[in-house]
């Protein structure tokens, strides 16, 4: 055995002595035996899967040798937190202070879901939010035909050690017909120094039904690694509408990680929005699958980096039906040290005639540190399509900046207006209430301490 084979062995079995079977046992306590075998079963992929190193073209640029040390997690210990806001961490509250009205939401402490809420017009409806635990009991039926079947195990190390470690989630069906006319709104604190947090997302919206989803998570700083793992399965049935927007504020120290999955039946339309601002690691894996003719997908991404932070987006756009389309634009700016990696591939499957898809990530650099590689790709196993891609990696705009500076605003304010006009064609083509401001007001903060 090589001697890279031997460290990457090691820390496999480093993991497996804080993250261990033990620990599925205990999670399993109390589910019903087909999640318990799916958790077994994902804990065995996991087992058997080498964990990704830079010889992946996946992975090629994110070496989580240096960024992310399994071997020194533990899953959380924390209790559950009341139901009471008062006793809530101060920023978390301010966090959800910002936010507008909405169609119900949710609150997760520490792994647990600790408040939920929703409109009684809609739950009147049939509309149900729930904890991910607490719907094994409520919608059996539901839940079993989608969770891990959307985003199974065997997609990949993370994927099947959350499937097998998940704590919590939530799950969102709207039955066929009913629209959400507001958002539900999800805010995620963790606190513990060190810890492994593993949820699910589970949204089903039923034929002509329609959602939106904002999930946001923030922590303080962290002294050690801590690490926070997702995995989202969104399921829009015939002529469904379903908006997901990830809102990602973690503080230094944190290694995010999201695994999503969307599927798009016939005329259906699945829009997501991946917010990245904070962490010190955060990696994307988005995989859309447009499966009936007339399924639609915008796929939209925004990131700021500052200091050493990376960032890496994986997507995909799979193209399976004729007559389908997607759209995906990527946009970010990087200061000081930080990175972002951007790697994009638009599949179209033979018999995939008439799709029209495109593919676009752009970057700003804003000091001589900061680093992008962008590699979107295309796949073409159909002659009657329209697909593009394209990448651009450039500095602030001299000439925008020398037109503001002559109108007054000194370098500061100049520089600011061109870095959010630059980002903000990402956020104006979502614009659900709340999310342009809070994430405007992020980049502001970051922004002032540009130098």
């Amino acid at each position: 055995m090589s001697e890279t084979a031997v460290n990457e062995t090691e820390a496999v079995e480093g993991v497996t002595e804080a993250l261990n079977a033990g620990a599925v046992e205990r999670l399993a306590i109390g589910e019903p035996e087909w999640v318990r075998e799916r958790r077994e079963d994902a804990w065995s992929v996991y087992q058997a899967t080498p964990i990704p190193t830079t010889r992946l073209e996946e992975w090629r640029y994110t070496d989580l040798k240096k960024v992310l040390d399994l071997g020194g997690l533990h899953l959380s210990t924390a209790e559950t937190a009341p139901d009471d806001p008062a006793a809530w961490p101060a920023r978390l509250r301010d966090t959800m202070e910002q936010d507008r009205d909405a169609a119900g939401h949710i609150v997760l402490i520490d792994g647990h879901v600790v408040h939920t809420d929703i409109d009684p017009g809609l739950a009147a409806q049939g509309v149900v939010l729930d904890s991910l635990h607490d719907a094994l009991e409520r919608h059996p039926e539901a839940v079993k035909s989608h969770l891990g079947r959307v985003v199974p195990a065997e997609d990949g190390k993370f994927e099947a050690l959350n499937m097998a470690l998940w704590a919590d989630g939530i799950f969102v069906h709207v039955p066929s017909n009913v629209r959400l006319e507001m958002p539900i709104r999800v805010t995620r604190w963790i606190s513990e120094p060190g810890a492994a947090y593993f949820s699910r997302v589970l949204i089903v919206a039923d034929p002509h039904s329609q959602v939106s989803f904002v999930d946001e998570i923030v922590s303080d700083d962290f002294n050690v690694q801590t690490f926070t793992s997702s995995v989202v399965e969104l399921v829009a049935g015939d002529g469904a509408v379903v908006q997901y927007v990830s809102v990602q504020r973690t503080g230094g120290g944190t290694f995010v990680h999201s695994a999503q999955r969307t599927l798009a039946e016939r005329d259906a339309r699945i829009d997501t929005l991946n917010v990245g601002l904070g962490g010190s690691v955060h990696r994307v894996d988005l995989n859309a699958k447009l499966l009936g003719p007339g399924a639609n997908s915008e796929m939209l991404g925004l990131y700021f980096g500052d200091g050493d932070q990376h960032f890496d987006f994986n997507t995909s756009q799979d193209h399976t039906e004729p007559n389908t389309g997607s759209d995906l634009l990527y946009k970010g700016a990087l200061d000081g040290d930080s990175r972002a990696v951007f790697r994009g591939i638009i599949r179209v499957f033979p018999g995939a005639q008439r799709t029209d898809a495109y593919q676009t990530n752009r970057n700003l650099l804003l000091s001589p540190g900061a680093r992008a590689d962008s590699l979107p790709n295309l796949e073409i196993e159909a002659d009657d399509v329209k697909c593009s891609h394209g990448a651009t990696i450039g500095e602030l705009d001299a000439e925008a900046k020398f037109y503001l500076m002559s109108r007054g605003l000194d370098r500061v304010q100049a520089e600011r207006l061109v870095v959010l006009g630059f980002l903000g064609e990402v956020l104006s083509k979502l614009p659900l209430g709340g999310v342009v401001e809070k994430v405007t007001g992020a980049i502001e903060e970051k922004l002032a301490q540009h130098g």
